[in-house]
């Protein structure tokens, strides 16, 4: 069967370890005059600036681009009523749960199009597509740029793996990959560790 394409950005699924995936998630706000709507999944960068709520100081974050260095993926929003959005729209004030682990695998589905990426592309380092998300499920559209894999120690992520399994069309060789596969990364532009070459 063929790999669905829609994107839903970076889903926490371990450790570098091996260990189960178990939070290390920190909480930011996003200020009402940033623009942008951030959705679960997104990776988010530090502002520079901070907000202070009900006594509480919080850092802002927005939402990442490619070349920026990373906070952390946005896990959940807190909701303010019981009507609250799954994802943080345009120009409103919300408060956010990023998980922050350096160490962190995350699932994340290649672009559409372009060359598929392989098994034999593990080790490198790719970076993101900004895509737009969905106001229906709240999860993002961000995807890994299948024609951007290099060795390149300043590229965005870094290609840790790639499940198997009937939800995952691997492609037919460990050299021909198919459009739309899953792989694993790890954020290689993080805030909180040096970024490495791939290899």
């Amino acid at each position: 069967m063929a790999n669905s394409t829609t994107p839903f950005g970076l889903r926490p699924v371990q450790t570098l370890l091996s260990g189960p995936y178990s939070g290390a998630v920190g909480a930011f706000s996003v200020a009402a005059g940033n623009g942008t709507a951030i959705y679960i999944g997104d990776l988010v960068t530090q502002a520079g600036t901070s907000q202070i709520i009900d006594g509480v100081v919080y850092q802002d974050v927005v939402q990442g681009a490619t070349g920026d260095v990373f906070t952390g993926v946005v896990v959940g929003v807190l909701p303010t009523t019981r009507d609250s959005l799954l994802y943080r729209a345009a120009s409103t004030q919300r408060i956010l749960l990023v998980n922050i682990d350096p160490n962190a695998d995350f699932l994340v589905k290649q672009s559409a199009g372009g060359t598929p990426l392989t098994a034999n592309d593990i080790g490198l380092n790719a970076n993101v597509v900004v895509g737009s998300g969905s106001t229906v499920t709240g999860w993002s559209g961000m995807s890994l740029d299948n024609t951007t894999e290099a060795g390149t120690n300043t590229l965005d992520l870094k290609i840790v793996g790639m499940p198997s399994g009937p939800g995952n069309d691997v492609g037919s060789s460990v050299s021909s990959g198919a459009d739309g596969s899953d792989f694993y990364v790890r954020i290689n532009r993080h805030r909180y560790v040096n970024q490495v070459a791939g290899s």
